[in-house]
């Protein structure tokens, strides 16, 4: 099976020597045991580079980015042509952070600026009565690094929201079968949110939003459950290439 990467935005030059957003998703998938099988591309469209058409691939993931679905770059309403055009033809996607946005604004969603402000660090999801069983977890839940502003603030038609949080109401969508999506960052590491975090504090994100954040993410018994989740995607792609 060949999957897809579309990369909507790169690392800051500050933190080069971690892997770009398409090879994070990519080791985000490889990391599970019954990975095999999958191939990758990966398409850097926040430079221009977009595939021709959604069959190039037997299904796609859309990495996060800086950027804001609602700046509408022509790469953004490329993309947009790109994930009608796979959820037309049922094609599995997995859309993370501002993959996650853009899948719902393309699908007649809405995406702002959110007034609640900056959502960093270890966040706490809970799955909605809407999940299905595969998404079941001893919690009931999941945490995951966040780091965003925007959220989702209408849903798409034919989605159905599956995690939640006080924080993120829109936390996690299903649409079908075929699509899911994700606020949170299954694919960053506890050390590059860190970073990201300590980059970006007092110039972009309030201190008072950020070091409570950093002090969490070292607490003693607190993890983040992205293993959790690069399982549940293999899964998610290999139903649909035994379909």
């Amino acid at each position: 099976m060949k999957i897809g990467i579309l990369e909507t935005g790169l690392p800051p030059e500050e933190l080069d020597t971690y892997s770009d957003y398409g090879n994070m998703l990519k080791n985000f998938i490889t990391r599970v045991d019954n990975s095999e099988g999958f191939e990758f591309e990966i398409y850097t469209v926040v430079k221009g580079h977009l595939p021709e058409s959604a069959l190039d691939c037997d299904g796609w993931m859309i990495t996060g980015s800086k950027h804001g679905v609602y700046e509408n770059l022509p790469w953004m309403l490329s993309l947009q042509d790109l994930i009608r055009e796979a959820h037309a033809a049922g094609l599995p996607m997995v859309g993370i952070c501002f993959g996650h946005q853009l899948i719902a604004e393309a699908l007649g969603g809405t995406v702002e600026k959110s007034p609640k402000g900056w959502g960093v660090g270890l966040h706490d999801y809970s799955l909605t009565p809407q999940a299905p069983e595969w998404m079941q977890t001893d919690s009931g839940g999941f945490t995951l690094n966040a780091l965003h502003q925007d959220q989702i603030s209408r849903l798409p038609e034919g989605s159905s929201v599956v995690a939640s949080s006080e924080f993120c109401e829109y936390a996690a969508l299903l649409y079908g079968d075929s699509i899911i999506t994700f606020q949170g960052h299954p694919e960053f590491s506890i050390a590059y949110e860190t970073d990201l975090i300590e980059l970006r504090k007092s110039t972009v994100i309030p201190e008072d939003r950020a070091n409570p954040a950093l002090k969490r993410l070292y607490e003693e018994g607190v993890s983040e459950d992205g293993p959790v989740l690069s399982k549940w995607v293999v899964d998610f792609f290999h139903r649909h290439s035994q379909s």
